[in-house]
């Protein structure tokens, strides 16, 4: 999908909204938007969203009316670990103003680690303290500073998209996962084909990861409503 096509989705998107009379929605989603544009960089993408941050909108713009991704993951983790969850040890990957901690948080959980490599948005979940630790790094290719098999669970939601998490990115959850823990993906299905780094490249490494022994799927399903009227898709790994 080239740029005009993006933004013509986008404009008939926020033209659907604007005919149901929430003008709200239709600022939600054109700032929501601007995070996910074709074409950015994953610099542009931190720098973007710590202005959200700061602007005191971004809470706002994506709150539990408009965006499940936080609930959806939480169901996700409370299915996996129905019991003695303040042990349980929780990376948030792109966490953000700490949607997902707070939820975890009210579930019982109590060792949870945030990553983001937006300095904003850090700084905004900070004062929810809900988080052990919290890291200003990209969740990438790189290998990060945490040790091999430190967590019980690794969990995303809504950080997949143009500019955000790159494909190869599932080594390095792997790596940080224990043996056995989970992780746990929540996206906007549309970015499967829409995001070029996706297309053709998520789901084959995915699977390409199952069959070299990393990994074993336990879940793949599409949830309707995830954000914005958006279907979203969950899957859910068990490393092996």
């Amino acid at each position: 999908m080239d740029f005009l096509q993006e933004q013509v989705m986008a404009s008939e998107k926020a033209r659907h909204f604007a005919e149901k009379g929430n003008q709200k929605d239709v600022a939600a989603y054109t700032q929501n938007y601007g995070a996910h544009r074709e074409g950015i960089s994953m610099k542009e993408v931190a720098d973007y969203y710590t202005e959200w941050a700061n602007s005191n909108r971004y809470e706002v713009d994506l709150g539990p009316e408009r965006y499940r991704g936080p609930k959806i993951a939480t169901d996700c983790l409370c299915e996996l670990f129905p019991d003695n969850r303040e042990g349980v040890k929780i990376l948030d990957i792109a966490a953000g103003t700490g949607f997902l901690g707070e939820e975890l948080w009210k579930k019982g959980y109590r060792s949870i680690d945030g990553l983001d490599p937006a300095e904003g948005m850090i700084e905004a979940a900070r004062k929810k303290n809900v988080y052990t630790n919290l890291i200003c790094d990209f969740m990438s290719e790189k290998k990060l500073d945490f040790d091999e098999d430190t967590y019980d669970a690794a969990a995303i939601a809504g950080g997949m998209g143009e500019g955000h998490i790159p494909c190869g990115a599932l080594y390095e959850m792997i790596r940080i996962v224990k043996p056995g823990g989970y992780i746990v993906i929540v996206m906007r299905e549309e970015y499967l084909e829409h995001v070029s780094d996706y297309k053709n490249k998520l789901e084959p490494l995915m699977k390409e990861l199952e069959l070299s022994g990393h990994w074993i799927k336990l879940e793949r399903r599409i949830v309707p409503k995830y954000s914005f009227e958006n279907n979203g898709v969950v899957f859910i790994f068990k490393k092996c």
